[in-house]
């Protein structure tokens, strides 16, 4: 039957035929997501994964794009209408994984550790879902599988330069939430998550022996001096309301006990919940680094890559997604949500179109609570089905005016 011949269908009534579809495929995208958490790949080198995807979705009669070596942008239904978007990361972390599952990873040192492998497959099914009834859409629906959301500033940046925004009046995606059960999406209006920025210094001096540090450019001292009073430092210049932290993740100096070392790094993030901190943070972090390490007579490099600022989500677009999440999960579904210090790039979609993000449960009630970015992370898997229902949905019954 032609899209000319066939009246659209009102928007719940098509909710309740994707979601029936879904329903009809749910083992198979636990399935595909087994396959994808067995096989994880770095950010930028996720053609396998994307491989994967295409292959689906033009089993579902669908026409996918490449974006570069692993981007996809795939559209669905009458080609002039208003197109909402649906979006998910493809990528892994560089991490062990640590699952005793059968579907564990079968790359060493690397593991689906944030939950990509559910976002992926999850949009895979209101794909193969909203694919069913492209006849009977009013909007048209773009899919949007991005690489590389695990680096800074992250593969958003690529895809929007290559026009996955074109024509898009509204955005939206679910990031899994382990200290959420499964059945439940968290979702607030305004901010949803922090700014994260990257911050690499690189420390150099004389070396020598631990007997004469006066002698020589004392860096490990040096060093130790950084990691510890930089983030009290910025609690001092930056606004206290803007909620800045400063972590480290490597520090690195020294191969010996007697020897003082002429090279040491620290690695960290640099995060805060206030988009103009945010707009400050380089130069003042910069500055206190400078500061700080003067008295020690180290040479000092400093990296600081601005990474991604907060996600913002738009009145309109969260009301959708509240839509949809009540419409696939029942009124007890949708629950409040903190704003997190954890940085994602859908921010830089939302710099350009109104949008939502959505934290969907993946806690299996009464079982343990597990933290992303963590080898040991386990799903509750029925939540694959569940985010390509609330994708689906609010694809379908998207009314956004924000702008």
């Amino acid at each position: 039957m032609s899209v000319s011949s066939r009246a659209p269908a009102p928007a719940d009534e098509l909710g309740d035929l994707v979601r029936a579809r879904i329903d009809a495929v749910a083992e198979e995208l636990i399935e595909f997501r087994r396959d994808l958490h067995a096989h994880p790949e770095l950010s930028w080198h996720e053609e396998r994964t994307a491989g994967r995807v295409a292959d689906r979705l033009v089993a579902a009669g669908l026409t996918p794009s490449r974006v570069g070596a692993s981007g996809l942008i795939v559209d669905i239904g009458p080609p002039d209408a208003p197109v909402v978007a649906l979006r998910a990361d493809l990528d892994a972390l560089p991490v062990p994984d640590l699952t005793p599952d059968p579907w564990r990873s079968t790359v060493d040192g690397v593991a689906h550790a944030c939950g990509h492998d559910v976002h992926t497959s999850s949009l895979l099914g209101a794909g193969i879902a909203l694919a069913a009834v492209a006849d009977r859409l009013t909007t048209r629906v773009r899919l949007i599988f991005q690489p590389a959301e695990e680096i800074m500033p992250g593969g958003a940046l690529a895809m929007i330069e290559a026009g996955a925004l074109k024509d898009v009046e509204a955005l939206f995606m679910l990031h899994c939430d382990p200290a959420t059960d499964v059945g439940l999406v968290g979702l607030r209006e305004g901010p949803q998550t922090g700014a994260a920025d990257s911050l690499s210094v690189v420390l150099s001096g004389r070396g020598g022996h631990t007997s004469r540090p006066h002698l020589t450019e004392d860096l490990t001292f040096a060093l130790g001096k950084l990691v510890t009073d930089l983030p009290a430092v910025l609690s001092r210049r930056l606004d206290p309301r803007s909620g800045v932290s400063v972590v480290w993740g490597l520090v690195q100096a020294g191969s010996a006990a007697n020897v003082i070392p002429s090279v040491g790094r620290a690695v960290g993030t640099v995060r805060m919940l206030d988009a103009l901190a945010w707009a400050d943070a380089e130069a003042v972090v910069t500055e206190a680094i400078g500061q700080l390490m003067l008295p020690y007579g180290v040479t000092t490099e400093i990296t600081y890559v601005r990474g991604v600022p907060p996600v913002v989500n738009a009145p309109g677009a969260t009301a959708a997604m509240a839509r949809a999440v009540v419409a696939s999960t029942g009124e007890d579904g949708l629950v409040p949500t903190a704003q997190s210090l954890g940085g994602e790039d859908f921010a830089w979609y939302l710099e350009h179109v109104p949008g939502a993000l959505g934290r969907l449960g993946t806690r299996t009630p009464g079982g343990p609570t597990y933290d992303l970015h963590q080898g040991d992370l386990r799903v509750d898997e029925r939540a694959v089905a569940i985010g390509a229902k609330v994708l689906a949905s609010t694809a379908v019954g998207a009314e956004v005016t924000d702008r």
